[in-house]
């Protein structure tokens, strides 16, 4: 895929699926997020367990479920790696909103997303999110960083 031309088409929809995907996301519906992701998908989430197989749609909606109204996001420092049938997404992902037990969150984490291109769709297949954590031996995570 030396083609440049090429290459900024197949960028153009990676980033529309991804604009799609955080809709489907931020709205709360389980089943249009999933659709985005390939059937045997492996995550590594910011929630237990360390990580997940496959899709999960009653787990995905029963976490939705746990938010009151839409939940918000936004995107710093992203990059897009596309090679001729696989590529990658990272960046710094913020998600905000208040929980049905009236938490507010306002968390910025790393993300990277691994994405495969299957009967002419790119779809999502390895996810990746974590929060840095401090390194003085407390182990503590580090929800308050902001980019």
């Amino acid at each position: 895929m030396k083609d440049e031309a090429n290459v900024r088409v197949e960028e153009e929809a990676i980033i529309a699926m991804l604009m799609m995907r955080a809709k489907a996301l931020g709205e709360k519906n389980a089943k249009d997020a999933l659709s985005y992701e390939t059937e045997d998908e492996i995550e590594f989430s910011l929630a237990p367990p360390l990580v997940y197989y496959g899709k999960d749609e009653a787990g995905l909606q029963a976490w939705f479920d746990t938010w009151e109204g839409p939940i918000g996001g936004d995107v710093r420092d992203a990059r897009l790696t596309v090679g001729e049938d696989v590529a990658f997404w990272s960046g710094l992902t913020r998600m905000t909103g208040t929980k049905t037990d009236g938490a507010v969150v306002d968390l910025w984490f790393r993300q990277t997303l691994g994405l495969v291109k299957q009967d002419g769709r790119w779809l999502v297949a390895h996810q990746h999110a974590s929060v840095p954590f401090a390194m003085d031996g407390s182990g503590r995570a580090l929800l308050d960083l902001k980019p």
